[in-house]
């Protein structure tokens, strides 16, 4: 014969309290946790890279394109190359036809480019910076353009009316670079302030052109350097 009697009903209403009183504790503490606690490794990364990939959107163009970049000078010696304007277009057209293609597919978000002339006023360089939706749509698209120093494919000059680089179009272009780093593409173009044609200078000089992939990756470096998050700024989003 069993012996054993059934719980009061009083007995184990209050049992049933006690675990549904621990589980709410239990539970009520991790939803604590997880609002109180900072930012994960992983979630600081996610939003530091997120940050620079609308850098182009959100600096002012001047952070972007200073109003002067140094560079290393032919004969030795630092320089300053100065900028002449700042393009308020963004599409992604202006760069050779096919060029064109592989940055739409690459998803291309826009194009910013300005135009600088050198510290002894004979070298005319513009700059293109390229923003993509990530980085291997950034690596993807550098394969569109030359990467051995010919101008061709390429960006294309811009020219401001009025001023020195009036002259600049495609067909002055005598030099060009590509540099890659993040979601970022940063592109040159280069010629003569005189105007004249690619290959009507007679010998090349190709190192006249150097300083501009040098002005590039200066570009390059403060778009594409991640910053830490500053979680309690307005620019960020943690």
């Amino acid at each position: 014969m069993n012996s054993a009697r059934p719980w009061p009903t009083l007995v184990v209403a209050s049992a049933l309290t006690l675990i549904c009183a621990v589980a709410a504790g239990v539970a009520g503490s991790a939803a604590g946790t997880e609002l109180t606690r900072g930012p994960t490794a992983a979630e600081l990364h996610t939003a530091a890279q997120r940050e620079v990939s609308e850098r182009w959107r959100t600096w002012p163009t001047g952070r972007i394109f200073p109003a002067t970049l140094p560079y290393s000078a032919e004969q030795g010696g630092q320089e300053r190359a100065s900028r002449i304007g700042i393009s308020p277009r963004t599409a992604c057209d202006p760069v050779d036809t096919k060029a064109v293609k592989a940055l739409r597919k690459a998803g291309c978000k826009g194009v910013l480019r300005a135009t600088y002339i050198d510290a002894l006023r004979g070298v005319l360089v513009t700059i293109g910076v390229v923003a993509l939706r990530d980085e291997l749509g950034a690596v993807r698209a550098k394969s569109a353009f030359a990467d051995t120093g010919k101008p061709v494919p390429g960006l294309h000059p811009l020219a401001f009316r009025g001023t020195v680089s009036d002259r600049f179009t495609p067909s002055v272009r005598q030099a060009g670079s590509v540099r890659q780093a993040g979601p970022y593409l940063v592109l040159t173009t280069a010629g003569q302030v005189d105007g004249r044609p690619a290959g009507s200078s007679g010998e090349e000089r190709p190192a006249i052109f150097a300083f501009a992939a040098e002005m590039s990756e200066r570009v390059l470096t403060d778009l594409s350097t991640p910053e830490m998050p500053d979680c309690a700024a307005e620019e960020w989003r943690c």
